[in-house]
């Protein structure tokens, strides 16, 4: 059989993409020169699991076109509390990209989202199952006119389930409510949308690897995550606890189903995070409080026996961390090298980081509109993340993207 001699190099200099790139940067140009630079990104997705996925990606360099109903992303509305006249909901997921406003159901916008479509190195859609079908906008029908596209899709219970998809309802189903709140309360939500999140993270990885397959290829595929998969996957060890051993974890409060003491615990005044996750940290612990003799203990000396007589040892611990409050502990704890924490509000977290010199809040855009959002927490040695665009208004860039594709 002949040998090909194309290259993934070779394809991205193709017709099809490698033209529109170049014609593109006079349009949309990004400042940014990161790993991703020269990638399309066109964004289909709306709310947080794939907005948050797109904003990772033009961090890295990729350019990102947001592709928004006339009504815009449904977090545009979801206020307060808002910056201007923004909601910080929708600021907090759309850095770095551009922005076009097409209806769908008018049939000169919906050719504009196809010539997007057949010219994205990768897509990023989050609608219900078969949703795109009818708009040609699938991968099916975009693969047409685009084989070697990334194509991302993003469902709440994957692609032959057409329910849609809230993180609420995840944590509802996937059980993460019954392990989370008091054991004498209520089932609680988490005070994140934590599996939108995860699931953000996990498309970014599998678009990732797309991109690294087709730089060795040059074959796109499609990518497929889904909310409750992402959920499953996100128990980490409680979902671990039934898969390996049957075991249906329980409401704990704040307490650790595997460790102890690792949990907020009541000092003099005000309650302070002890993570004593090892035999030595927990020897540490002792001797700091003045109880060295805890280690001479058969129930307490080891993790498993802690684990099993913390009704025991727990009285003890809450005596000796009277003798201070929780700030005095924690620099006293610090300092010998125990992990340990005050409970912090988002404004003090924030101040904290700041304070180790993280940088946790950075400016984007420029001119009248600078936006300061949560800095990407990635750092590359060889590359930069980038933060040239601002959350961009409704349709801000439709002039531009349209008199682009018109260029082709």
């Amino acid at each position: 059989m002949e040998q090909s001699t194309t290259t993934a190099d070779d394809h991205r200099r193709s017709p099809a993409h490698g033209s529109a790139h170049d014609r593109l940067e006079e349009f949309l140009p990004r400042a940014g020169s990161g790993p991703l630079s020269g990638q399309l990104v066109v964004d289909f997705s709306r709310v947080l699991a794939g907005p948050y996925s797109t904003m990772m990606l033009a961090d890295l360099g990729a350019t990102v076109i947001k592709v928004e109903g006339p009504k815009g992303d449904d977090t545009r509305h979801w206020a307060p509390p808002v910056r201007d006249d923004d909601a910080t909901y929708y600021l907090s997921v759309n850095r770095n990209k551009y922005d076009i406003v097409l209806d769908f159901a008018d049939a000169e916008d919906l050719q504009v989202a196809q010539k997007l479509a057949a010219r994205a190195d990768i897509i990023v859609e989050n609608f219900k199952p078969g949703g795109l079908k009818k708009f040609a906008l699938d991968y099916d029908s975009v693969t047409e006119s685009n084989p070697d596209v990334i194509f991302a899709s993003v469902t709440g219970f994957g692609p032959q389930n057409p329910l849609p998809g809230y993180d609420l309802l995840m944590q509802a189903l996937s059980g993460f409510m019954s392990v989370t709140g008091n054991p004498e309360g209520s089932p609680y939500r988490a005070g994140v949308a934590v599996f939108d999140v995860i699931t953000g993270l996990h498309t970014t990885i599998g678009v990732l690897a797309a991109v690294a397959h087709k730089t060795l290829t040059g074959e796109g595929q499609l990518v497929e995550t889904n909310l409750m998969s992402s959920a499953m996957s996100g128990l980490v060890n409680q979902s671990g606890a039934y898969a390996a051993a049957g075991v249906t974890p329980t409401r704990m409060g704040n307490a650790h189903p595997s460790l102890y003491p690792y949990q907020p615990m009541a000092a003099k005044s005000g309650e302070l995070i002890i993570a004593a996750a090892n035999d030595g940290q927990f020897a540490i612990l002792a001797e700091v409080v003045g109880r060295p003799d805890w280690c001479d203990d058969a129930r307490f000396a080891t993790a498993k026996n802690r684990n099993a007589n913390r009704d025991a040892l727990e009285p003890e611990l809450l005596e000796a961390l009277q003798a201070h409050t929780a700030q005095e502990w924690f620099d006293k704890l610090s300092a010998a090298g125990l992990p340990c924490a005050p409970i912090n509000t988002i404004a003090e977290g924030v101040e904290h980081a700041k304070s180790l010199g993280l940088e946790p809040v950075v400016e984007t855009g420029s001119g009248e509109r600078i936006i300061p959002t949560v800095r990407n927490p990635i750092t590359l040695s060889k590359s930069e993340v980038s933060y040239d665009l601002a959350p961009p208004e409704l349709g801000a860039d439709s002039d531009r993207i349209r008199y682009w594709l018109d260029t082709l």
